[in-house]
């Protein structure tokens, strides 16, 4: 009779568990195009303790003027739908350690895509490590194809000349509505070295 009390006791309590709920908040995801796979310059006088994290929208410097590259993209030169030339990008100036950053971000169906420029002076903007090359109008533009990576979204990372110093494009697209992510990075290079000297 002990045992089945026990028994039943034990019952009680494990049902009871099954129904406990667990409160909390969901998990944000993480900011579309989280990390700059582009080489970085420091300052060897700074403290990396003090620096502002570039990638963190709530404490990068953001300025509303568009900037000379930057101006050069427009909406309707991206594969997303719906939105008008003129529309200013979506982030402007979010990354100090470039001269010049900029960020168009949209969602299809509940999914964040996007593109980014990032522009340095007097110095080539560089990957760390790359999938092949295109040339494209005498540039020879390296490029990284990240859609098989496990990591990060799929995304193609783009550097090449430009102006007498660097740029880089980085895709950001796991829909697969628009063609691949380094066929959309190669288009949007043709745009920008067309425009170059405009």
């Amino acid at each position: 009779m002990r045992r089945l009390v026990l028994l039943l006791a034990v019952l009680v309590l494990a049902s009871g568990c099954a129904k406990a709920t667990v409160e909390g908040s969901p998990v944000a995801q993480p900011v579309l195009d989280a990390a700059s796979p582009f080489d970085q310059e420091s300052d060897p006088s700074t403290d990396p303790s003090e620096s502002v994290d570039p990638e963190d929208p709530g404490t990068a410097p953001i300025d509303g003027e568009i900037t000379p590259t930057c101006a050069k993209l427009k909406w309707t030169d991206l594969p997303y739908p719906g939105t008008k030339a003129e529309t200013p990008p979506t982030q402007i100036n979010y990354d100090s350690t470039f001269e010049e950053s900029c960020r168009w971000t949209t969602k299809i169906d509940n999914v964040e895509v996007g593109v980014s420029l990032r522009v340095r002076e007097g110095k080539q903007i560089t990957i760390e490590r790359t999938s092949g090359e295109w040339d494209i109008n005498s540039h020879k533009v390296s490029y990284l194809d990240r859609t098989g990576e496990q990591d990060v979204e799929p995304s193609c990372v783009v550097a090449l000349p430009y102006n007498g110093g660097g740029l880089g494009i980085i895709v950001i697209d796991s829909t697969g509505k628009f063609g691949s992510v380094c066929d959309q990075g190669r288009k949007i290079a043709e745009v920008m070295i067309e425009r170059e000297t405009a």
